[in-house]
């Protein structure tokens, strides 16, 4: 299956994602005592793993810029330096999110969407400018040192613990603190170790606290920010419902142009001539009539058609399954059909996804050379609500997967066909995704969100 926008035409290779993006900030409490010491856990193991890594980033850093001038080999390096950013970046969200239930969504990488070498550099420039990544590293640095902090404390309380063994093991008047080089009268060792382990539990209790509190403030989007861009995807979503329907009514316009509206006038001409020879030729003008009555049926075809092509009475009596089944069923292309349905969704939901499961299997049968496709159809479990452990009862996601063994190319062109469907599915607040490197295979995926 090509997927191609209308009119057709020659197509590059592309791969597009539409959809909103909207996020919201969370009110998750950081101080329990459980999130504390899974925190505290936490920094301990950053101290370790987190100085090694970002040791290693400094060093590829390092050995990026001092190679640059060696045939390029340090630009290999840090094109490499940038992906362990983003893999650091990924790590720490998924850290905190586990640990505070934030509502981060999980960090992907950016792309230009575009094919190519030009494309591969743009997706670098795009992923190097992403300050979502950057925030990410900036609070996987602070746990780091908080974490190195938090490993000198655990030496300190230990060392404290063993100060008030000493009295009991002492050959001397004097006894030295551990880790610091100062000696104490053995009777102040029992306080002094007492004093040592307060003052280190403390401390990994305020580092677990405030890492907390900064990771909120870091990772977290201000309420401000998240009506803004609540706000963008609103109108996102107005201006692509309105561009969807201004595509659809150029589509219909076409296809009346081109189809029916020529049998029309052929039916009214051949009428005309048949009421000229009804006197001097009947056979003749029975033939006419003949002729006249069976565009007539053609016609009534393709409007039903068309009709079809808009909503389909089967959608809306038997639901989205059958619908696909006759679809498939009509299709000049061999279809697998995968429909995994429990509950029936609303009627724009279901509407958008049998629109661009119908328009990417139309344009498959106009423009590939694939020789089967296969779409799959699945309800799926909504994300949480940030701050939430679980998504609403009766909230999910509609979600369908067009793929094709053609010969690829497709893209999105403002005002095409391709462009029609993402703003459609845009409209009711899904996502679409399109992937068709040029030699295939091309993949049409929708995520809509529904309540079942």
């Amino acid at each position: 299956m090509t997927t191609t926008p209308h009119p057709a035409g020659p197509l590059p290779a592309a791969s597009g994602r539409m959809g909103p993006t909207a996020s919201a900030p969370a009110r998750s409490r950081i101080a329990t005592p459980g999130r504390i010491a899974g925190s505290a856990l936490q920094l301990a193991a950053m101290g370790a793993i987190g100085s090694a890594y970002f040791g290693i980033m400094f060093a590829v850093l390092a050995t990026g810029i001092g190679l640059l001038v060696v045939f390029g080999i340090g630009i290999l390096l840090l094109i490499a330096l940038e992906y362990l950013l983003f893999a650091l970046g990924w790590v720490e969200v998924a850290r905190v999110e586990g640990l505070y239930g934030f509502g981060l969504a999980p960090r992907r990488p950016r792309t230009s969407g575009r094919p190519g070498f030009t494309g591969f550099l743009r997706t670098l420039w795009l992923q190097f400018i992403d300050l979502s990544m950057w925030r990410a590293v900036a609070s996987a640095a602070i746990a780091t040192v908080f974490g190195v902090i938090v490993l000198a404390q655990v030496r300190s309380i230990a060392a404290g613990i063993s100060m008030l063994f000493l009295p009991l093991t002492a050959t001397s008047d004097q006894v030295g603190i551990g880790g610091t080089g100062i000696s104490v009268p053995v009777a102040w060792a029992v306080p002094v170790g007492i004093g040592q382990i307060i003052i280190g539990v403390a401390i990994i209790i305020g580092l677990a606290w405030l890492a907390g509190l900064l990771a909120r403030v870091i990772l977290v989007p201000s309420r401000e920010a998240v009506l803004a861009e609540q706000a963008r995807t609103s109108q996102a979503q107005r201006a692509g419902a309105v561009r969807a329907a201004d595509v659809e009514r150029t589509r219909i316009e076409r296809d009346l142009h081109d189809g029916v509206q020529p049998r029309l006038v052929s039916v009214g001409m051949t009428l005309g001539l048949a009421q000229q020879k009804i006197d001097d030729d009947p056979e003749a003008a029975k033939a006419l009539i003949a002729e006249a009555h069976t565009s007539t049926k053609a016609a009534i075809t393709e409007l039903r058609q068309l009709a079809r092509g808009i909503h389909t009475s089967v959608l809306t009596d038997r639901g989205l399954d059958a619908a696909l089944s006759a679809l498939a069923a009509r299709s000049p292309v061999p279809v697998v059909l995968d429909v995994r349905l429990e509950h029936r969704c609303s009627p724009d939901v279901e509407a958008a996804v049998y629109f661009v499961i119908a328009e990417a299997l139309t344009n498959a049968a106009k423009h590939s050379r694939a020789a089967q496709c296969r779409v799959l159809v699945r309800q799926r479990v909504a994300e949480p609500a940030p701050g939430k452990s679980a998504a609403p009862a009766g909230t999910g996601i509609l979600w369908a997967r067009i793929e094709d063994d053609g010969i690829g190319g497709a893209t999105i062109v403002p005002g095409g066909g391709l462009d029609g469907l993402g703003n459609r599915v845009l409209g009711v607040g899904g996502t679409f995704r399109l992937e068709s490197p040029v030699g295939g295979p091309t993949t049409v995926e929708v995520s809509i969100p529904c309540a079942f």
